[in-house]
């Protein structure tokens, strides 16, 4: 008679067995939310096995229990120390008495692929102590929505990524479309520029504006940052300088409202330098301003060149600008303007050396006298002489323009 009660017992616990596989499986098949599986594994162990105290630890990130029940402790608020993460398989669990894990008897490891997902600490009910609990299938068990878990977090990754992916893809088009889309290049004005960003987008911005009574504007900026946030902000700055002109050509104005543009937008976490200038051909006159921007070169007709160093500080840093300074060139008709980003001079080499304003100054002296489009094909083919093979370590923007009469 014994025997066969053992017989039956034994059925018995492989019907509730597979009845809870069959939930798990369901569940799983069903696409439920990691919650809900929780919930499930949680009500199929206490319902259909011989369980009576668990606590499922998973590891995400870091170890964090998922499940328990049934314990004197609330195992949600204990962490996991390493010693307990130790275990490689199925073992009898001999802890202090007064270590909190001293209510279970057994603890099982979840792996997969060598990697330990999950850690599962387990008792039996005293009252059914005849029937064994299945360890293997417990391990089985756990392993199959452990894994099934893993699979989700995977496939919400990779939409992420991919969600990533297309809002890069459609920022590199916005930045795209900051760009003019053609230069002048005609006897009395010759624009080139070269825009070369470390990764898919970039913080670098150049433009050039034709105002009203024959002005025309030339603008280099640089924004701190990358990625999504900078590409909006260089947006929203280039909207801004665009309207700005058409209501005033004074530059202290369209600074000053710039950076207050700049400083509501940003919140103080990201900065411009920015170099623009106003070239006006009828009164033969140009004003500048350099917003904290490397120098940019002002190549004379007589050869010589200068640094346009005056302006302001940053744009962005502060509420209000300090000052203002205004650079001015009066009875200029004939002259040439190479500005850049600071990652040109900060290009490193296999010997972590710098590029440097002494080599853009050499390239500079050697092409002077040649028009814009020769002058940006010297600097670029010493730039990829200089660098061999390594990588960009910023954006890299070159702006040439000449002026004649």
């Amino acid at each position: 008679m014994t025997k066969k009660k053992t017989y039956k017992e034994l059925l018995d616990l492989k019907e509730l067995e597979l009845n809870a596989l069959l939930e798990i499986t369901q569940a799983i098949n069903n696409n439920m939310p990691e919650a809900s599986l929780y919930k499930i594994y949680n009500f199929t162990l206490r319902a259909n096995l011989n369980i009576a105290k668990l606590a499922l630890y998973v590891f995400d990130e870091k170890w964090g229990c998922k499940v328990n029940f049934g314990t004197r402790n609330s195992f949600t608020g204990i962490p996991l120390g390493e010693e307990m993460t130790q275990y490689e398989k199925i073992t009898n669990l001999k802890v202090d008495d007064d270590s909190p894990f001293s209510e279970f008897e057994v603890v099982i490891p979840v792996a997969h692929k060598s990697n330990k997902l999950a850690m599962v600490f387990i008792n039996g009910k005293a009252d059914r102590s005849e029937v064994a609990i299945n360890t293997n299938f417990v391990q089985a068990l756990s392993n199959i929505i452990i894994v099934a878990i893993e699979n989700k977090k995977l496939a919400r990754r990779q939409l992420e990524q991919e969600m990533l992916r297309r809002e890069l893809s459609i920022a590199g088009q916005l930045q795209r479309f900051l760009f003019p889309k053609t230069l002048p290049y005609n006897d009395h004005l010759k624009i080139c520029a070269y825009y070369e960003p470390q990764h898919s987008i970039g913080g670098d911005y150049y433009d050039y504006i034709a105002l009203r009574d024959d002005q025309h504007l030339f603008c280099v900026a640089d924004v701190s940052g990358k990625g999504i946030p900078a590409a909006m902000l260089m947006s929203n700055f280039q909207a801004s300088l665009r309207i700005l002109t058409r209501q005033t050509n004074l530059l202290q104005d369209v600074i000053t409202q710039l950076n207050h543009q700049i400083v509501s937008n940003s919140k103080g976490e990201h900065f411009i330098t920015v170099f623009v200038a106003i070239y006006d051909r009828k009164r033969k006159r140009m004003k500048y301003v350099n917003s904290g921007h490397n120098p940019p070169y002002l190549i004379k007709s007589d050869g010589s060149m200068e640094e346009l160093t005056k302006g302001s500080t940053i744009l962005g840093a502060f509420d209000h600008l300090p000052e203002i300074e205004v650079g001015i060139y009066e009875d200029i008709s004939d002259f040439g303007i190479f500005a850049y980003t600071d990652g040109l001079s900060e290009m490193k080499n296999d010997d972590e050396v710098e590029f440097g304003e002494g080599r853009i100054l050499e390239v500079l002296e050697q092409n002077k006298n040649s028009a814009p489009r020769q002058i940006q094909a010297a600097m670029i083919s010493a730039m990829q002489t200089f660098k061999d093979d390594q990588p960009l370590n910023d954006d890299i923007t070159l702006y040439c323009c000449q002026v004649k009469a």
